[in-house]
C-alpha cells in the first residue's frame, strides 16, 4: 500500500498506516498538522510501531514541534517511544502515560505551534481519556475514534462509558450548530464532510441499541452476552466479542 501522505486542507493532511482490521477500518489515520509557511508540524496519534509507517510520517511532517494523542488505545500509540526517538519532540495526551517530556493534556486548554493553534477539547466515552482536538481556523475537529469516518464506533466496558460517550456527543454537536466544526478529521475511515447528519445518526444509533437493550431484558436477557444474542443475530459472529463488551457499558448506563 501507498505510505505517501493525503492532503485535506492547506494545514492538515494524514499518512494512513497499513494495519487494517474489523475495528481500524483501513488502519490508523496518523495526522500532520501545520501552519501554512511554518517550520514545525503537529502529529497526531503516530499510530502503529511500523517503521515504514513512521517513516512517511516523518518525512511528511518535516519538522515536529509536538505530537498528540486522541486516546490510549494501542493503534493510536504504540509508536510513542519510536516517534519520540525519531523527531525528539515532546508528546502529549489526557492519559500522563502517553505524555513525554510534557505535562498531559488539559480539556479547554489552547496549544499554539508556530502559530498553528490548537483547542484541546474532552469527548470522554470510548475511552475516559478520549480528546478531540479542534482547528478552529479550519472549523475541522480531530475525533480520533470518538467519531469514524464510517460506521460507528464500539464503547467497550470497562474503559468505554455510554453516558459520559452520549455527553461527547451532544457537545460535539453543539460546536456544529455553533459553527465551530464543519469537518470531521478521523482516526479511522475518510473525512466527514457533513458532520450534523454523521452526528444525529450516532445518536439515533445509540438510542436505537439502547431500545435494543431494554427490549432483550424485557423478554428474559439477564447477562450481556443474552442479550448479544437477541440484540446482534444480524452481526457477523466475529465481532460478537466486542459486542458483548458494548452491551456492559449499555446495561451499566441503563442501572445508572
Amino acid at each position: 500500500m501507498s505510505t505517501s501522505a493525503v492532503r485535506v486542507t492547506d494545514r492538515t493532511s494524514f499518512v494512513l498506516a497499513d494495519n487494517p482490521g474489523i475495528m481500524t477500518l483501513d488502519g490508523t489515520n496518523t495526522w500532520i498538522v501545520r501552519e501554512p509557511g511554518a517550520a514545525r508540524s503537529v502529529v497526531v496519534d503516530p499510530g502503529p510501531d511500523d517503521d515504514d509507517h513512521l517513516r512517511a510520517v516523518v518525512a511528511a511532517a518535516g519538522e515536529v514541534g509536538l505530537v498528540l494523542f486522541t486516546h490510549r488505545h494501542h493503534d493510536h500509540t504504540d509508536a510513542l517511544a519510536r516517534i519520540v526517538e525519531l523527531t525528539g519532540a515532546p508528546a502529549r495526551s489526557i492519559d500522563p502515560e502517553f505524555s513525554h517530556g510534557a505535562e498531559p493534556l488539559v480539556d479547554g486548554e489552547t496549544i499554539d505551534v508556530d502559530g498553528l493553534t490548537i483547542e484541546v477539547v474532552a469527548t470522554p466515552g470510548h475511552t475516559t481519556d478520549s480528546t478531540c482536538f479542534l482547528i478552529g481556523a479550519e472549523r475541522s475537529l480531530l475525533t480520533g475514534d470518538t467519531i469514524l469516518g464510517r460506521g460507528t464506533t464500539v464503547i467497550a466496558h470497562p474503559d468505554g462509558v455510554l453516558g459520559p460517550y452520549l455527553d461527547s456527543l451532544a457537545h460535539i454537536r453543539e460546536l456544529v450548530e455553533e459553527g465551530l466544526v464543519e469537518r470531521l478529521l478521523p482516526g479511522h475511515g475518510p473525512v466527514v464532510d457533513a458532520p450534523a447528519e454523521v452526528v444525529d445518526f450516532y445518536l439515533e444509533h445509540r438510542a436505537e441499541r439502547l431500545d435494543q437493550v431494554r427490549a432483550a431484558i424485557d423478554t428474559g436477557a439477564t447477562t450481556a452476552r443474552e442479550v448479544v444474542e437477541r440484540v446482534y443475530r444480524d452481526v457477523d459472529e466475529t465481532l460478537w466479542g466486542a459486542a458483548e463488551l458494548s452491551v456492559e457499558a449499555q446495561l451499566e448506563h441503563l442501572r445508572d
